[in-house]
């Protein structure tokens, strides 16, 4: 296959029905979540950039960027939070307790492997 035919091919598959996104992001709460979440992610390539560096490059461990690059992911995640109504303490919990739900008292593979996800839904709903 050439990469002339695979664009071809690929466009196919692409929604063209921009009416109804156009329409979401005309929204105050969604143009917060798409800031957080596009934020979250530039931050997180922006944290895995500068431990690539260290580990692949032989860079010096750069701990002050990478504490800058955490506060500011805590950010995004702070907008998130606002824009959904909640807060980090009652995620955190929720967390925790999907976590022991999955895991009991300690990580196992096996217990990783075969996950209850309707559970763990419940305890995040």
């Amino acid at each position: 296959m050439i990469s002339k035919e695979y664009i071809e091919l690929a466009k196919k598959t692409e929604s063209n029905d921009h009416g109804p996104i156009i329409e979401r992001l005309s929204r105050d709460a969604t143009v917060r979540i798409l800031h957080a979440a596009m934020g979250v992610s530039t931050e997180a390539g922006e944290l895995l950039d500068a431990v690539k560096k260290y580990v692949f490059y032989g860079k010096p461990l750069d701990e002050t960027n990478l504490f800058e690059e955490v506060g500011d992911i805590f950010w995004y995640l702070a907008i998130m939070a606002d824009e959904l109504g909640f807060d980090f303490e009652t995620a955190m919990q929720k967390n925790i307790a999907k976590l022991q739900a999955r895991y009991g008292a300690a990580f196992s593979s096996e217990r990783a492997q075969k996950r209850d996800l309707d559970k763990e839904r419940q305890i995040l709903s």
